[in-house]
């Protein structure tokens, strides 16, 4: 029933108000509904032919229609009920703006007052091994980042810090390739569709990685916040490993941020705006087993330590907050790579930091500028320099010795035993010229029992593979009272409400292998047996770990260290142990030179010696020198120049293949090239540049009679270029090229070296899809020239000495030797030894996948297996 007089009717104001009714009653019609049928405005009916509808705006439409045949009383009810709910909407809204207008002001008081707490925490840094209590304020200067594409880790094959330079210096050659980025574009994304939520920052010790979490928490505390978020938490492993109960992410929030418990809901609730900066992860006592299965997702859900680490890094808990991570190269293996967006290198200073470095270290233009010019003569003092830790280190000596007018070191082991000495004449008085010939001898005695003391520490802790020292630990409690501890370890207080521990280190990693070195050299403790190469396989092989120890120990042990150390610090020596060393040293370098093994870092402590007796007493009856696959830097080539050039005659072997040549590096040891008989030079890209410098030396050696250049790169054009040299003196018999670009019409160019000199020239993998029908048959009617497996000694010796190297080779290696290698099909398994070596090589492949933990290299490898299974 429809009123006669509509014209302030309530279906009239219905009708007219209809499109607006449908905007603002769709948010709640189930509800308005509800309240119809309880005043009887509706039936159940109603109610039900409402439900029917698709959607809130199609049942408010409903609504209305049936308000039109209810009539003006049931159009009046409807109109008060809404205006009601309109009303009370109003005041909600209202009380909720006034509500969300206060918590965005105690939001923002919060984030400001965080914002100083961190500026305050990061002003000032404890600059290495500063006189105790010396504080400096935080500077604007930090170490470059260079963004590094995917998961490259430094190799963990040889030791981080002697990678760390010729890895350094092949990243800085890719420029165009790995850009340089700021602190403030780490979860910037070049490619945006794909987000940047957690970065790891990798780095070997000393080169910044703590000083760039100083320098993201100064400038966001300051006013060079470029980071797009409201709160940024930082933790440290060192503190974590005093957590020994279950807690949770809350907790560890307010462990040192109790500013925040007001807020902490709302900050963690915007976890968008969050980033938590982990650093020291090499340092976790639970690094090794971070990739859990029991996952927690809120942040007040008690678990270990460990497995709440392992949700946030892995999403689970606070999915869209983001993390940076720090570690060194030697624990990223443990961290799941597939939830690392982002891997960033740090690779130290440049040329220029260095000089700004020493400017601000010795704070005078003129000073600074003398003492880098001493540096800049010496070539291993300027290679550590690019390292801040190191460069602290040459500085301090620096300092001491002025222009070290004295002899230059010429070794890693002088450059510690001079950074000892300068420490001891910068922290005591003990060496004054004043001092009575009594107290000198007294504190003599004083600073070698303190030094020995810490040896003892730092070669425990070494074998141990322990970088940090707690005060509740014995060996640390029996340096107390030791007034000098200070001078040499770093001491930074761990918390743990209820809890307080000091938490102790060295400088500087290298630091704690000298002082490990020096107590092994000096005390009766045997020789370890480490100095030996592992010969075992992938996963369990030398990873380095000790050799910058055993070079240390060298070159402590040799006369004029030895000395120095009697000299300045009281430490002695006994004769007998000096003697034992040389005599096995000079007897394992003999059978490595015999036996073709790798050579490398006993010539590093050859080279540490400084003394051309030992070399001049290995006398091996055939000289072979392997450093393969080890990426070598200036000062391994320094190595092996010192040994060659103090042996004399023809070099049987010289094994170069994977090493990262270049001409400059292989024009510089060109007149040891001219003495080998075997020469591989494999798996290096070869350019026309270095191929020429081969062709230089093939055309005035009587002695190279073999040359390996598989998987290199060249091709025709180079190729060429060899054939001319090889013409001039002819004593070239055999060419190894497998896996290069050569064609049937390049092989050709060696058709009339064949047999004479060339006794054999092996080019099977090559680009041999030549369709000239001439090219091809002359080649094949060449004996000498091989483009496929033969049965013959020469394959199987290739075949071992391929195994040789997957045994010895990382996972990540061994995936670089197998693409080359199984390249075959079923007709290349013909030969005898063929079959031998590829079920052997896929009996390694399996062994391999049964021990590997990286789901992504499990899947290469089997790749391979599945190969190999034809």
């Amino acid at each position: 029933m429809v009123e006669k007089d509509g014209c302030n009717s309530s279906l009239t104001a219905i009708r007219v108000l209809r499109v607006s009714l449908v905007d603002e009653l769709e948010g709640w019609i189930d509800s308005l509904l509800e309240i119809l049928v309880s005043r009887e405005v509706f039936s159940r009916d109603d109610r039900e032919e409402v439900l029917c509808q698709m959607g809130p705006r199609a049942r408010v439409r409903k609504v209305l229609d049936i308000l039109e045949c209810k009539g003006e009383e049931a159009a009046k009810t409807f109109l008060s009920i809404s205006t009601h709910h309109k009303q009370e909407a109003h005041q909600t809204h209202s009380k909720e703006s006034s509500r969300d207008q206060h918590q965005f002001v105690e939001y923002n008081k919060v984030k400001q007052k965080h914002k100083d707490v961190l500026r305050r925490r990061s002003e000032s840094m404890l600059f290495y091994n500063t006189r105790h209590g010396e504080k400096i304020l935080f500077s604007e200067h930090y170490v470059n980042l260079l963004l590094v594409d995917g998961h490259q880790g430094l190799e963990i094959k040889r030791h981080e810090v002697l990678t760390f330079g010729q890895k350094r210096l092949s990243l800085q050659q890719k420029l165009a390739v790995h850009r340089k980025i700021a602190p403030a574009e780490l979860f910037l994304s070049a490619n945006e569709n794909r987000s940047v939520k957690k970065v790891l920052v990798t780095g070997v010790a000393g080169i910044g990685k703590t000083i760039l979490v100083q320098k993201m928490l100064f400038d966001f505390g300051g006013k060079k916040d470029n980071l797009a978020f409201d709160f940024i938490i930082h933790m440290t492993f060192r503190d974590l490993n005093l957590i020994d109960k279950p807690t949770n992410f809350r907790e560890l929030v307010l462990r040192k941020n109790r500013h925040l418990a007001k807020e902490l809901d709302n900050i963690l609730a915007n976890d968008n705006k969050l980033l938590i900066i982990l650093d020291g992860f090499d340092e976790f006592k639970h690094y090794r087993s971070c990739d859990v299965d029991v996952f927690v997702t809120e942040p007040d859900e008690d678990a270990e330590v460990v497995e709440v680490f392992g949700s946030l890094m892995q999403g689970e808990l606070l999915p869209n907050a983001s993390v940076m991570l720090t570690s060194r190269p030697a624990a990223i293996n443990h961290i799941p790579v597939g939830c690392i967006d982002r891997f960033v290198l740090i690779t130290g200073f440049s040329l220029a930091e260095v000089q700004d470095f020493f400017l601000r270290y010795f704070q005078d233009n003129a000073l600074a500028d003398r003492m880098f010019a001493v540096v800049a003569t010496n070539e291993l003092m300027l290679t550590l320099c690019y390292i801040p830790a190191f460069c602290y280190i040459v500085c301090c000596i620096l300092k001491e010795s002025k222009d070290l007018c004295g002899e230059s070191p010429k070794t890693m082991t002088d450059i510690y035993v001079q950074y000892l000495v300068a420490l001891l004449r910068s922290h005591t008085q003990a060496r004054a010229e004043t001092a009575l010939q009594a107290q000198r001898a007294g504190a003599i005695q004083q600073l070698s029992d303190v030094v020995l003391k810490l040896g003892q520490l730092a070669f425990k802790k070494l074998m141990e593979h322990q970088t940090l020292f707690y005060c509740s630990d014995h060996d640390v409690a029996a340096l107390e009272g030791c007034s000098l501890v200070s001078t040499f370890l770093d001491k930074t207080v761990a918390q743990e409400p209820g809890c307080t521990e000091e938490v102790y280190s060295f400088a500087h990693l290298t630091v704690q292998e000298f002082f490990a070195a020096v107590y092994c050299a000096v005390t009766n403790h045997p020789l370890p047996d480490a100095l030996q190469h592992s010969s075992s396989s992938g996963e369990t092989s030398n990873d380095g770990h000790l050799d910058l120890f055993n070079r240390f120990l060298s070159g402590i042990l040799s006369e004029r260290n030895a000395n120095l150390l009697s000299r300045q610090v009281g430490l002695s020596f006994h004769k007998e142990k000096v003697d034992t060393y040389r005599q096995r040293m000079i007897r394992e370098l003999k059978m490595l030179c015999e036996n073709g093994a790798n050579i490398l870092n006993h010539l590093h402590c050859l080279f540490e010696q400084q003394d051309p007796s030992l070399a001049l007493s290995v006398l091996p009856q055939t000289l072979r020198v392997n450093v393969s696959d080890e990426t070598l830097s200036q000062m391994d080539y320094n190595a092996i120049k010192y040994f060659l050039n103090l042996t004399k005659g023809k070099i049987s072997e010289l094994d170069l293949t994977g090493t990262g040549l270049s001409s400059e590096a292989l024009r510089d040891i060109q007149p040891l090239l001219l003495r080998c008989e075997s020469l591989w030079l494999g798996e290096n890209n070869l350019d026309m540049e270095t191929v020429q410098v081969i062709a230089d030396v093939l055309q005035v050696s009587d002695s190279v009679t073999h040359l390996g250049l598989g998987w290199s790169n060249i091709g025709d054009e180079e190729l060429l270029t060899l054939s001319c040299a090889i013409r001039v003196k002819k004593k070239l018999e055999e060419l190894w090229m497998e896996g290069n670009r050569v064609s049937y019409r390049g092989l050709l160019s060696l058709s009339d070296l064949t047999p004479n000199p060339l006794k054999k020239v092996v080019a099977i993998w090559n680009d041999l899809a030549d369709t000239e029908p001439e090219s091809v048959c002359a080649v094949s009617a060449q004996e000498s020239i091989t483009v496929g497996f033969t049965d013959d000694d020469m394959w199987e010796a290739w075949g071992k000495w391929v195994f040789k190297r997957c045994e010895d080779s990382s996972n990540e290696k061994l995936v670089t030797v197998l693409h080359k290698v199984c390249n075959i099909s079923v007709c290349c398994l013909e030969a005898q030894w063929a079959k031998t070596f590829y079920k052997k090589l896929s009996q390694l492949i399996k062994s391999r996948i049964e021990c590997c933990t990286e789901d992504d290299m499990c899947k290469k490898l089997k790749k391979f297996e599945n190969v190999l299974n034809l």
